[in-house]
């Protein structure tokens, strides 16, 4: 005992990361020995094992995460709940190529000096105030987020957001650094929700509308029921992350930086070549569907042609772009989703809860449904949370006879607050990546923030709805 006491004053952090994984492998085993309905396969309870496990090593962050991430698809590999074919090629996914490319898009348009413009542009508008700038900010970037992907949106955001905060000496690890970025973060993973644009899960929710029902819901139906929803939350989950970091509101950003943000200057021919190819990206991406080209193709061909143009020096680039954690967190995240999914896991959970509200007020259906993606859009991309949980719950909506479109918007809208890890959602992962916040810090604010943005679209959105008289 006197020897673990000497080891600790010696090597606290040491004896500390070895404490929690010893709880954390103690956890998983806990749940492995649980006993767990036949139904469910072998593999897919060494699944909730391993999930256990490795929820206690992501909040205490007793490894870096990227190599947690990469230890991840080991351990589905080594307890065989997946093969090696399916395990590692998640971690080449085009999700996680279009990550890596958007990253370079935005170092790109950071060099070149797009994002500085944008920055002043924000200080011209929005003054020296702390506070009143991060929260435009997050409403600008946040509603972006509905017209471009979000992982575009919160790049260039950052950027910009960073650019100043250097500016202001605001440190990695204050309370106002995590304060400021994570509440951007939040805003464009919750701006994605306002149209058909704004990512994937909202696609395969009308899709499979029309699969199970015939009834489609169009771009401007979309947009009408869920952007101002998508808007009136930002404020909410905005102040949710206020109220667990408290930043020091006395703050200022440089006064020079006011003065040269007020400043006209035009656009150099570097700036408008870039600006324009920018522009052919992001619209690229907006109409993916459209010309059938998947938005990892263009973001790589945007860095492609914008590299070759000279308008960027690739040693810098490569060394500026966080590969690791666009490749392992990224890569283990959908890992992790594709076992939920090939495992049965997740539909068993969904098959397990969402009968017991059958027959019940569509309200509690409506927010049954919504929780459900959420906790699903955790642990996998929300595009695949989308598609295993409304394809269980249409059927018993339709026998119900409730209007299965309030599903579809419900599940798009829910599954946009995945806060608590860093592999919920691509800002996330994004944000963390420049390393002014630990996963413990995002799990706080992600679990008020959550809560709040939770409740709070539920009431907005039904509100909206009754306004319009559609869905109630």
């Amino acid at each position: 005992m006197g020897k673990l006491i000497d080891l600790y004053q010696e090597k606290p952090e040491t004896v500390l990361r070895v404490f929690w994984l010893i709880i954390a492998v103690g956890v998983g085993l806990i749940v492995w020995k649980l006993p767990i309905s036949s139904e469910l396969p072998v593999a897919g309870h060494k699944l909730l094992a391993l999930l256990a496990t490795l929820v206690i090593l992501f909040v205490k962050e007793v490894v870096p995460l990227p190599l947690a991430m990469a230890f991840t698809g080991a351990m589905l590999v080594l307890l065989e709940i997946g093969s090696l074919d399916q395990v590692w090629s998640a971690y080449a996914n085009p999700v996680v190529i279009f990550v890596i490319a958007c990253l370079m898009l935005g170092h790109i348009a950071d060099h070149i000096g797009l994002t500085n413009r944008i920055g002043k542009f924000l200080l011209a508008r929005f003054g020296n105030n702390l506070l009143k700038f991060s929260l435009f900010s997050c409403l600008i970037f946040g509603i972006a987020s509905a017209f471009m992907h979000d992982v575009s949106a919160v790049t260039i955001g950052l950027i910009s957001l960073i650019r100043l905060m250097r500016a202001a000496d605001i440190k990695p690890g204050s309370n106002t650094g995590k304060f400021l970025v994570i509440s951007l973060a939040f805003s464009c993973s919750a701006g994605g929700m306002g149209t058909l644009a704004g990512g994937g899960r909202s696609l395969v929710a009308v899709s499979f509308l029309k699969d199970f029902t015939g009834e489609t819901i169009s771009f401007l139906q979309w947009t009408l029921h869920a952007l101002p929803p998508a808007v009136l939350i930002i404020p909410i989950i905005w102040a949710s992350v206020y109220f667990v970091f408290k930043p020091d509101k006395t703050i200022k950003f440089p006064e020079t930086m006011i003065e040269e943000s007020k400043k006209k200057k035009p656009l150099s021919d570097k700036e408008k070549i870039t600006l324009f190819l920018l522009i052919i990206v992001f619209s690229g991406f907006m109409l993916s569907d459209v010309i059938q080209i998947h938005y990892s193709v263009i973001a790589v061909l945007g860095v492609f042609i914008l590299a070759s143009l000279g308008l960027v020096n690739w040693e810098k680039l490569n060394n500026e772009v966080a590969w690791a954690v666009s490749l392992f967190i990224f890569g283990g995240g959908i890992a992790i989703g594709r076992a939920m999914e090939y495992t049965e896991t997740a539909n068993f959970i969904a098959n397990q809860i969402l009968p017991f509200f059958e027959g019940k007020s569509w309200i509690l259906v409506f927010i049954a449904v919504g929780i459900l993606a959420s906790i699903f859009s955790e642990l996998m991309a929300n595009v695949a949370a989308a598609s295993l949980v409304i394809p269980v719950a249409i059927p018993i909506v339709m026998e119900m006879g409730m209007n299965p479109a309030i599903i579809a918007l419900g599940v798009s809208m829910f599954s946009s607050f995945a806060y608590l890890f860093i592999i919920g959602c691509p800002p996330n992962a994004i944000a963390y990546s420049y390393g002014y916040f630990s996963t413990s810090d995002l799990f706080k604010a992600g679990l008020v923030s959550q809560i709040t943005a939770t409740i709070g679209i539920i009431i907005i959105s039904l509100l909206w709805w009754n306004i319009l008289g559609v869905y109630i």
